[in-house]
């Protein structure tokens, strides 16, 4: 299976509802860094810089198995 990079935006607040974006899936690491450094600048994610996370994850690979309760 083919290794993707997964970027994520996540913020968390004690007083309000978090921040948690989807900014996009990356064919490389170098990609995904190369993504951060052209949004660290912008409104919002320039305020919190380590709110950017990457994650490899595996194409076609179902990352979630169980249900959930809503």
């Amino acid at each position: 299976m083919e290794t993707v990079y997964d970027l994520w935006f996540e913020r968390e607040y004690p007083d309000r509802e978090d921040t948690e974006l989807h900014i996009g899936i990356y064919a490389t690491e170098a990609d995904a860094k190369r993504a951060i450094a052209s949004l660290v600048g912008q409104p919002g994610f320039r305020d919190y810089p380590e709110g950017f996370q990457i994650h490899p994850t595996k194409l076609g690979r179902t990352g979630w198995l169980e249900g959930f309760v809503s």
